[in-house]
């Protein structure tokens, strides 16, 4: 009785944005490369056998690129209860961005960073890390607020030629 009261105060404490399984639809997350500014860099997403998304490919600084990122884009969450986000994740040691939007018609993101390693593991980011910033400047504008997410993201853009691959297994609110 004891293991399924924590059980139930767990699970209260934390609501899914994303659960990769072998239900989900790769289609679901876009792929946005550098080659849109005329770039090379060259990223991919798909579900594995496992149901677990994977992001990966290889980035190039040819032609001024040096990015791949996938957004998601979500039906409006309400996150005022919330203070993080937990990414489970196995990485590549890599270091990349996560990026939210709270009006998926902003031109600008809210974005931090983390560090992957080779394990399976849980990052958590604090909602109030994230910061504002578009083509990769810093905005003059406050941090998210916290109050809705319409779009998630990841992008990897570390100013270096380099292959990458980072596999999801979820992604959740923490309260």
């Amino acid at each position: 009785m004891y293991l399924l009261c924590c059980l139930l105060i767990i699970m209260q404490n934390t609501s899914t944005l994303y659960d990769f399984n072998t239900n989900s639809k790769a289609n679901d997350w876009l792929v946005i490369d550098d080659v849109v500014m005329g770039g090379r860099s060259d990223g991919n997403f798909y579900i594995d056998e496992n149901g677990h998304g994977v992001f990966e490919g290889n980035i190039s600084l040819d032609n001024n690129g040096g990015f791949s990122s996938i957004k998601y884009e979500c039906p409006t969450i309400d996150v005022k209860d919330y203070t993080k986000i937990r990414l489970y994740v196995k990485g590549d040691g890599n270091s990349y961005q996560l990026r939210l939007k709270s009006n998926r018609n902003d031109y600008y993101s809210y974005t931090a960073y983390f560090q992957s390693d080779n394990n399976w593991g849980a990052i958590d980011i604090p909602l109030k890390a994230f910061y504002p910033v578009f083509r990769g400047r810093d905005l003059d504008i406050p941090n998210f607020k916290g109050e809705t997410i319409e779009e998630i993201g990841i992008l990897i853009g570390n100013k270096k030629v380099q292959t990458f691959k980072l596999v999801l297994d979820k992604i959740e609110l923490i309260k």
